[in-house]
């Protein structure tokens, strides 16, 4: 693997994406939540998450958010858009981001 490339893998998650309905989903389907760069694929995706966690994922499927539009007074804004990926583990993996055993 090229350097660059493995520098761009890094910086692919931004985060894992925890609510009330990733962890439904993770219990249930073996699924974890990331939100990750606007500019990712899932093929990237899929390369970052077994790289920074060692564990074999099956699926990615990913969904681009608009930001909302909020205003207070007169004033206006809008929040920035995001990207969200679903990642689906292989049978016997997990990423325990809690600690708890």
């Amino acid at each position: 693997m090229n350097p660059n490339h493995q520098e761009r893998l890094m910086t692919v998650i931004v985060g894992p994406h925890i609510s009330e309905k990733s962890t439904i989903i993770a219990e249930e389907n073996n699924q974890i939540v990331f939100k990750v760069r606007k500019d990712a694929n899932k093929k990237e995706i899929k390369q970052a998450v077994e790289h920074l966690f060692e564990v074999s994922v099956e699926n990615v499927s990913t969904i681009n958010y608009q930001g909302k539009r909020k205003g207070r007074g007169n004033m206006t804004g809008k929040r920035a858009n995001w990207k969200k990926a679903y990642v689906t583990l292989a049978m016997g993996s997990q990423i325990d981001f809690l600690g708890s055993e």
